[in-house]
C-alpha cells in the first residue's frame, strides 16, 4: 500500500520544538489528569503529545508504525528526558491485536490524528480497545466525514503519492492554497496571522500532514460515537468539526466489551 512518508515529516518538526510547543502540548493533555496513570499513545508521530504526557505525571508506552516517527520520537526524548525509564518508545502496528495484547492495560489510549491513515480505521479503532482497561480513557481524533469534499481531498492525497511530479504539482498549489485560507480566516476574525497549531504542532508540518496524508479515511460524528457506544465506551467529551478532526474522550465501562 502507498503511504505518506509521515515519518519524515515528523523529523522536520522534531527540529522546531521548543519550551512553548511542549507547554501547548501540555496544555491541551491537562483535562486527561494524567498523573500517575499510564498512557498510550498510538501512532506517537513526533513524540510531543508522549512528552506532555510524561511531564504531567503519566508513566507513557508510545509506539508507531513509520520506523522514522519512532526515530523522530527518541530525538525528542533524547533532547528533553534523556534516559527517562517511564516513556518507551517503539515500533509497532495497530492493526496487529497480539501486539496490542502484550502491551498491558492502560489508563489511557491516545490515538490522536492517526487512526484514518492506517488504512483500516475501524479495525484500528476496535483494537485500541485491546489495551485499554476498565474505566479508562480512549482519546480520538479522526477526520470528519465531509461528503463530496472529502473525496476530492482523497483525489488530491493519491496524487501526492504517485510520483515526485504528483508531490510537487500538489505542495505547490495546496500549501498557497492553505495559507490564502488561513489569512482570509485570521483577518475575518481578527487574529494572529499564522498562530500556533494546536497542542503545541507547527502549521507548515500540518499542512504537509494534511495535503500528503495517505491512506485517508474519514467518519461521521455520530458514526463513531455509535461504533464505541455498542462496545461498551461512553462519550466523556466530544467536539464536531465541519473541517478536519472530530475529537473523542470515551470512558470504557467497568462491563466493556473486549473485542
Amino acid at each position: 500500500m502507498t503511504r505518506f512518508a509521515l515519518g519524515q515529516n515528523w523529523k522536520s518538526f522534531v527540529r522546531v520544538v521548543d519550551d512553548e510547543r511542549v507547554a501547548e502540548a501540555e496544555k491541551a493533555l491537562a483535562p486527561l489528569d494524567l498523573a500517575g496513570k499510564s498512557f498510550l499513545d498510538v501512532g506517537c508521530g513526533s513524540g510531543l503529545s508522549s512528552l506532555a504526557a510524561r511531564n504531567l505525571g503519566a508513566r507513557v508506552v508510545a509506539f508507531d508504525y513509520d520506523r522514522e516517527s519512532v526515530t523522530a520520537a527518541a530525538l525528542l526524548r533524547e533532547r528533553f528526558r534523556p534516559g527517562d525509564p517511564d516513556w518507551r518508545i517503539e515500533q509497532g502496528d495497530v492493526l496487529d491485536p497480539d501486539y496490542l495484547k502484550r502491551l498491558g492495560k492502560f489508563d489511557v489510549v491516545y490515538a490522536w490524528g492517526v487512526l484514518h491513515h492506517t488504512g483500516e480505521m475501524w479495525r484500528a479503532l476496535e483494537n485500541c480497545l485491546l489495551p485499554l482497561d476498565p474505566g479508562g480513557l480512549l482519546c480520538v481524533a479522526l477526520y470528519n466525514d465531509q461528503g463530496a469534499l472529502s473525496r476530492r481531498w482523497l483525489r488530491v492525497k493519491r496524487i501526492y503519492n504517485v510520483s515526485a511530479a504528483g508531490r510537487a504539482l500538489v505542495l505547490g498549489l495546496g500549501v498557497p492554497y492553505l495559507a490564502l485560507r488561513q489569512a482570509l480566516w485570521s483577518i475575518r476574525l481578527r487574529r494572529n496571522l499564522f498562530p500556533a497549531s494546536g497542542r503545541g504542532m507547527s502549521m507548515l508540518n500540518d499542512w504537509v500532514d494534511w495535503l500528503g496524508g495517505y491512506p485517508f479515511e474519514f467518519a461521521s460524528y455520530a458514526s463513531v460515537i455509535q461504533f464505541c457506544k455498542a462496545r461498551g465506551l461512553e462519550l466523556v467529551r466530544g467536539t464536531p468539526s465541519n473541517a478536519g478532526n472530530n475529537q473523542f474522550v470515551f470512558v470504557r465501562s467497568s462491563a466493556g466489551a473486549t473485542p
